[in-house]
Parts: structure tokens; C-alpha cells; sequence
């Protein structure tokens, strides 16, 4: 239950202090005077949410801050939740528990960043966020009579909106965007989706129509292209016999050509080593200095953490033992030496035992106050100690990653890597990239001599070839081989147009084979959407009709707690409409024969049990906002009489606290409800009286 409410310069409130128990709490009043703003202070303490439009509004004109603080109870814990904001929109929060009249801090502002969030820590305790708790416990303005008055169809929709089954409309819609959605990306991946299959079928014969036109052509070229090759493999053979130097010739450039090129490269990958060896010393270069340090550092963490662990146990027990001198200090306060006689026994005494003496009580407890601010000094110290020794020890470990990424197991290795890219340094400057110093060139591996000594093979086997012989053969074979060119070129045109077709083909039958899963798959969404993300499909009739069933047992079990002939609601569901159905011990009654206290007992029954569907929060709590807003006078008389019974059902084993907020003040003068705050308007801001 919430138990204080606490507001300054928050809204209109300048200075208002209010104490809550069990029970219903009114709050009367014109409007405009500060009432609803008692739900965004228990809002705004609680989650920092409000329904106002910025927190910037939350300030009371005039004012350069305001805060909002609640104390409630759980299960016999006391909390206490406070938020500040000030006129730049910077706010501050500090939840804590009240243990033996002292604040203990559980959480202060929300840097989630660091695993820090008061509104977290509140929802764990409250078992509800926000959202959750505002239609769990927080009946708006007209609802409540909405409830009462409501057409069977207009009850559905109410009902349809508290427990969300009129979201199913927005998925409804959501999911024909998830279809066409879907559609669109079927086609960015491969170009159609499962409304082209007829036209890719068309498009997969005009493919086997095309093909089998062209073979017939192939045949021929292929009987020419024969022919023409026949002649031109003669006259190579001719070529190779009569001048076979000219290849070996064409070799000896192309080799010395293959060597410079082969240098080239293998200098560029000695360089790009020297490179990636160079990178490496440097990224290592100071690492095994951090890495020494690392079993000092944890040694020193260790015992700066038992430090700090001693310091909080010593904390403890003076904590304890001045909460056992308080008591003491009360007793002595009451134990005062009258003519030199104990107060206890009346036996002649000079003076009392020290540990009922209240100036040593007092002196003792300074002592001890004295000997905590020292030991939370320490206690300080000691963390900055462990923080400065953390970011040490991390280093250590980012010089541990940095050596294990590079697989450095030492400083010998390292120093082995500078030796090997000196050596590799100065030979490569060593090698010159010219024709005329190709023997340098080939020193630089195995391969680069295996090619030179090809060079220097073809050198004496072409030495002294004389090229004009070769010449007039050689043209005639490149005639030849230019009209084979052509007959081949033909071919592969025929041939590519066949692969091409081939593979749009394939092509085509893969992605008809996938359209046709994909169809499938979308005959599946359409029934989802039809069955599943409908409101009056099977899966909302299945959740309406247990939430409906849900909400009468709830309902029927808080009517019973009242004082009325009903007993048990039944809420049925037909066609488009939910009727509401009354049961006396004997008979069906009729909502429009109910008495207005019945109907204002059956909207309240009803409204706990939906807000016992949606999980009532560990504050019991329930806010009714203007609930006697059209409500005409019968039925507001009707209210103050079922208010006063939720009154003695709070006092149950289960207690239910109420918040009711009305501008209605005449109807609560001669009720029986005893908490009842008046608020008033004035020049400093709203001014609460008790009645």
C-alpha cells in the first residue's frame, strides 16, 4: 500500500504532505485544484512516466525544481521512491528501503549503461511496470461509468480494449503489410514472386523453342570448323618443323619477361612480411612490462577487497550497537533519580548505572557516529585503491591479449623477428629489376633460378636463328587461322545463346519450384491472418471467452464480499456482443431492475476482476479518477455507500487500498468513509485539509 505522498513545487502543489492506511482515501474538490495530479506524482516517484507532455511541465510555475516522493509498503517492507527534476530537465532518483527508521539505498537513477536503473528495482518489487499498472490499477475518468452503462456491443469493445483483444486489429493490418512486404523482398532476391508463376511458364517455353532452333545451325558450323582446323594443324606442322627456333625465341622474352614479374612480386611479399612483422613488434613492443606486473596487482586487489571487507562488517556492528544504545537512550529518558531514590525499586541510590545515564548514552552514540564516518572514509579509500589497481590489472590483460594475438610467447621471439626483417631489408635492396642483371635476380629463390636457367637454355638454342625464313609459312597459317576464328566465333555465339538458354532455363524451373513453396506459404499467412489475427477468429474467441470467464469468478468472489442480493456475475459472449448476467441464491437478475448501489457494486466488482486478469500489482492498489462523472444523484449516493463497504473489505486478510478522486464534495459529508482530503486552489498552489 502506499502510505505518504510527498510533493514540492511539483504541478500545483507547493508544499503538500499527505498519510495514507488501509481503506478508501477520497479527494475532493473543484477541478483544476490538484487532485489527478496526485496520479503523476505516484507515477513520476514510482517510473519516472507521467501523462503530462514533458517533464519540464512537472515544475510548478515559478519554481526552479519539483520532486515527487512516495512511501509505501510491501509485505511488511517500507519503501521510500523520490525523483527531482529542475528547470534545465535534469532529474535525479533514489529508491530505498526503511530498515530501523533508516534510509538504505537500493538504486539511484537509470544509467542502464552500468546495470543501474531505479525504476527496474521498483518494478521487481511492485511485480508491475507502468503500462501494466496503469490498467491494473488505474480506472480513468468515465470508465467506470462506461462499465455501468455500456451496450452489449459497446461492453465487448470496453472489454476488447482493457485486455487487448482490439490489438488483434492492428495485427490483423500489420500482417497484410507483412504479406505485401514479404512479396517485395521475394522479388529483391530473385525478381518475381508467387504472382509470376504463369508468366515464367511462357517464358520457360519460348527457352526450349529457342534452343531447338539453334542446333540444326551448330551441325553445320561444326562440319566447316573441322575441315578449316584439319588445314591449319597441317601447316602448324610444317611450321614447327621448318622454323621450330621462333617459339623458342617468343619463350626467351616471355621467360626473361615471367622472371622480372616473378621478382616483382616475391619483393612485394617479402615487403608486405617486413610489414606485417614490423606491425607486429610494434603492437608488442612494452607489452612484457605490463605483463610482470600482473600477479602484484591481483595479490593487491585481493587484499584491498578483504580491506574493504572487514571495514563493512565493523560498519555492521556499530550500526547494531548504536541501534541498541537508542534503546537504551529511551529507557534512561524514562529512569530519572527523584530524592536520591531509584525510579525501579524506590531503594536510596547516589546515582544510576552508566548505561542508563542518557548524556552517556549520547556520548557514547557520537562516539560511535564518529568511528562510522571514519570507517566509510576508509572504506572510500579503499575502493579508489581497488579502482586504481582494476584499470592496472586491465591493462596487463589487454598486453596478454595483444602478445597471445600475435603469438609472442617471449622477448627472445620477438627479438628474432627484428633480426629476420633486417636480414630480409637488406637483401632485397640488394636485387636491381633490369634485363641486364637477371643472374642477381635469380638468387632470390629457387624458382627465380629454375626460370633463368631456362633463359639461359633457350639463349644457346636460339643463338644465331635467322626470322625471315620463317615468314611467308607463318602468314599463311595466320590466314587460315583467322577464318577458323571467325567459325569459331560463330560457334560460340550459337553455343553461348544455348548455355544461356540452358541456364535461364534451370534458372527459371528453380525459381518455379521455390515460387510454388512460396505460394503455399502465403495461402499459410492468409489463413493465419483469417484465423489467428482476427477479433472474431477462433484464437480471440478462445482468449475472450477465458478472460470473460476469468473476470466473473474475480468479480463474483468481490461481490461477495458486499453487501447486495448478488451472487455470482456470469459475463457471456453472443454473436458480436458480451451481455452481463446477475444471479441472486435463486434467480436471474436484471441488470436494468438492479438498484444504483447494485449497478455502481457490479461495475466496481467488474473492474477489480479485470484488473485481477491483467496481475494486480504488490501494492493493492486501486485509483478510481472522477468516478461519479454523469452519474446522476441516486447513483453518486449509490457510490458512497459501496465505497464504505470496500472500506471494511480493505481491512481483510488481504488488504485493497482505494484512491478516490472527485470534485463531488457534497456527496461524502455524512459517509462513513473516514480518510477524505479536500483540495482547495490558492495564489501559492493547492492547499489540502483534512475533513
Amino acid at each position: 500500500m502506499i502510505t505518504s505522498i510527498e510533493l514540492g513545487d511539483f504541478l500545483a502543489h507547493s508544499d503538500t504532505k499527505l498519510e495514507f492506511e488501509n481503506g478508501v482515501t477520497v479527494f475532493v474538490g473543484d477541478n483544476g485544484t490538484g487532485k489527478s495530479s496526485i496520479i503523476d506524482g505516484i507515477t513520476f516517484a514510482l517510473f519516472g512516466q507521467h501523462t503530462r507532455k514533458s517533464n519540464k511541465g512537472l515544475i510548478k510555475r515559478g519554481s526552479n525544481q519539483g520532486f515527487a516522493k512516495i512511501g509505501f509498503s510491501i509485505s511488511g517492507k517500507k519503501y521510500e521512491a523520490v525523483r527531482k527534476i529542475d528547470s534545465k530537465g535534469t532529474l535525479s532518483a533514489t529508491f530505498s528501503e526503511i530498515l530501523n527508521g533508516e534510509r538504505v539505498e537500493i538504486a539511484a537513477g537509470e544509467r542502464k549503461q552500468f546495470g543501474e536503473s531505479m525504476t527496474h528495482e521498483v518494478e521487481k518489487r511492485i511485480g508491475l511496470d507502468f503500462e501494466k499498472l496503469k490498467i491494473a490499477s488505474i480506472v480513468q475518468q468515465g470508465e467506470l461509468n462506461a462499465i455501468i452503462n455500456a451496450k452489449p456491443k459497446e461492453f465487448k469493445e470496453l472489454l476488447n480494449a482493457i485486455i487487448g483483444i482490439d490489438k488483434l486489429d492492428v495485427a490483423s493490418e500489420s500482417m497484410k503489410i507483412v504479406n505485401k512486404e514479404f512479396r517485395e523482398k521475394i522479388r529483391e532476391k530473385i525478381g518475381y514472386d508467387d504472382t509470376h508463376i504463369e508468366l515464367l511458364s511462357h517464358d520457360l517455353e519460348r527457352y526450349k523453342n529457342e534452343i531447338d532452333n539453334a542446333k540444326p545451325e551448330k551441325d553445320q558450323l561444326e562440319i566447316k570448323q573441322i575441315e578449316l582446323q584439319n588445314i591449319v594443324e597441317e601447316l602448324r606442322r610444317k611450321v614447327e618443323i621448318e622454323t621450330p627456333k621462333i617459339d623458342k625465341i617468343n619463350q626467351l622474352e616471355l621467360r626473361k619477361k615471367e622472371l622480372l614479374a616473378y621478382a616483382k612480386k616475391a619483393i612485394l611479399e617479402i615487403q608486405h612480411e617486413i610489414n606485417e612483422k614490423e606491425r607486429k613488434i610494434k603492437d608488442c613492443q612494452g607489452c612484457f612490462e605490463h605483463v610482470n606486473l600482473k600477479e602484484e596487482l591481483e595479490s593487491k586487489i585481493t587484499k584491498v577487497e578483504k580491506a574493504i571487507e572487514d571495514i563493512l562488517k565493523k560498519i555492521q556492528e556499530m550500526t547494531s550497537l548504536m541501534a541498541s544504545l537508542k534503546e537504551k537512550q529511551v529507557l534512561a529518558s524514562k529512569l530519572q533519580i527523584k530524592n536520591n531514590k531509584c525510579p525501579v525499586c524506590d531503594s536510596k541510590v547516589e546515582k544510576l548505572n552508566p548505561l542508563f545515564q542518557e548524556e552517556h548514552l549520547k556520548e557514547e552514540l557520537k562516539s560511535l557516529q564518529e568511528s562510522i564516518s571514519s570507517k566509510g572514509k576508509e572504506r572510500d579509500l579503499y575502493n579508489q585503491k581497488r579502482r586504481e589497481f582494476s584499470d592496472k590489472l586491465q591493462h596487463v590483460r589487454n598486453a596478454e591479449a595483444t602478445l597471445r594475438a600475435h603469438s609472442i610467447n617471449n622477448k627472445e621471439e620477438l627479438e628474432k623477428i627484428q633480426k629476420d626483417v633486417e636480414i630480409k631489408k637488406q637483401n632485397i635492396q640488394k636485387i636491381p629489376l633490369t634485363d641486364e642483371n637477371l643472374l642477381e635476380i635469380s638468387k632470390i629463390d629457387s624458382h627465380a633460378g629454375m626460370i633463368f636457367e631456362n633463359i639461359s637454355k633457350l639463349e644457346i638454342e636460339t643463338k644465331g636463328f635467322n626470322e625471315q625464313e620463317f615468314l611467308n609459312l607463318k602468314k599463311s597459317v595466320n590466314e587460315k587461322q583467322i577464318l577458323l576464328s571467325q567459325i569459331d566465333q560463330q560457334m560460340g555465339a550459337i553455343l553461348e545463346n544455348i548455355s544461356k538458354g540452358n541456364e535461364q532455363i534451370n534458372i527459371i524451373q528453380s525459381v518455379i519450384s521455390e515460387l510454388q513453396v512460396i505460394k503455399e506459404y502465403m495461402i499459410n499467412l492468409n489463413e493465419i491472418q483469417l484465423n489467428i489475427f482476427n477479433r472474431d477468429g477462433p484464437v480471440a474467441i478462445s482468449l475472450r471467452s477465458w478472460s470473460l470467464n476469468t473476470i466473473s469468478a474475480k468479480a463474483s468472489e468481490y461481490l461477495a464480499l458486499l453487501n447486495t442480493k448478488i451472487q455470482r456475475i456470469q459475463l457471456t459472449e453472443k454473436a458480436r456482443d458480451i451481455s452481463i448476467i446477475c444471479n441472486s441464491k435463486s434467480e436471474e437478475l436484471d441488470l436494468e431492475s438492479l438498484s444504483g448501489g447494485e449497478k455502481v457494486s457490479v461495475a466496481l466488482a467488474l473492474r477489480l476482476g479485470m484488473a485481477s486478469l491483467l496481475g494486480a500489482s504488490n501494492l493493492n492498489l486501486m485509483i478510481l479518477d472522477e468516478p461519479t462523472t454523469h452519474l446522476d444523484a441516486e447513483r453518486k449516493k449509490s457510490l458512497v455507500g459501496v465505497l464504505s463497504q470496500l472500506s471494511n473489505i480493505s481491512n481483510s486478510e488481504t488488504p485493497m487500498q482505494f484512491m478516490i478522486i472527485t470534485h463531488d464534495t457534497e456527496i461524502f459529508e455524512d459517509s462513513t468513509v473516514e480518510q477524505i482530503y479536500k483540495f482547495e486552489s490558492t495564489e501559492q498552489g493547492s492547499k489540502v485539509t483534512t475533513l
